[in-house]
């Protein structure tokens, strides 16, 4: 069994992610998804051999798209920006398809959400920016075949 914690969209809340430490020390992966790509800068010292991290479009860097296997899982990471993940869906969903990934980790939309279609599971964390008026994140298992995701919405609430 395999736990992921997915982030995506900080824009430099250090404080909230501080917040998510024990969640981050437990978790098997780290994915970070972009729009404030360093901020996981403060833990990588710590967890750097299971954290992977994309660039979004308010970082400086290129590397947007990563390819990960876990647990005989092909996960497609990527902020969502050059997939146009605001309008929809069908492009991630398409690039999932030719690289042979059955996860699609993305951001970019600040709207948490986990759906199936064509048989990829798509996740987005949401953001923990500190102005969002809901701050969220995925906590995703994967034992097997299975693929297990949450959102979860309460943790930051009365922090």
């Amino acid at each position: 069994m395999i736990k992921i914690l997915v982030l995506s969209d900080t824009h430099g809340n250090l404080n909230d992610i501080d917040k998510l430490s024990q969640i981050i020390s437990e978790c098997d992966y780290v994915f970070h998804l972009g729009d404030h790509y360093d901020d996981m800068r403060y833990f990588y010292p710590n967890i750097k051999d299971k954290l992977f991290r994309v660039h979004g479009n308010c970082d400086w860097g290129s590397e947007k798209d990563i390819i990960v296997e876990i647990e005989g899982h092909k996960i497609l990471a990527t902020h969502g920006d050059l997939y146009g993940a605001k309008l929809g869906r069908d492009r991630l969903v398409y690039k999932a398809m030719q690289e042979g990934c059955d996860i699609v980790f993305y951001g970019h939309t600040h709207q948490a959400e986990i759906v199936k279609e064509s048989g990829i599971y798509l996740i987005n964390p949401g953001t923990i920016h500190k102005y969002s008026a809901s701050k969220t994140f995925a906590y995703v298992v994967l034992s097997g075949d299975k693929v297990i995701a949450s959102i979860n919405e309460k943790f930051f609430m009365g922090k």
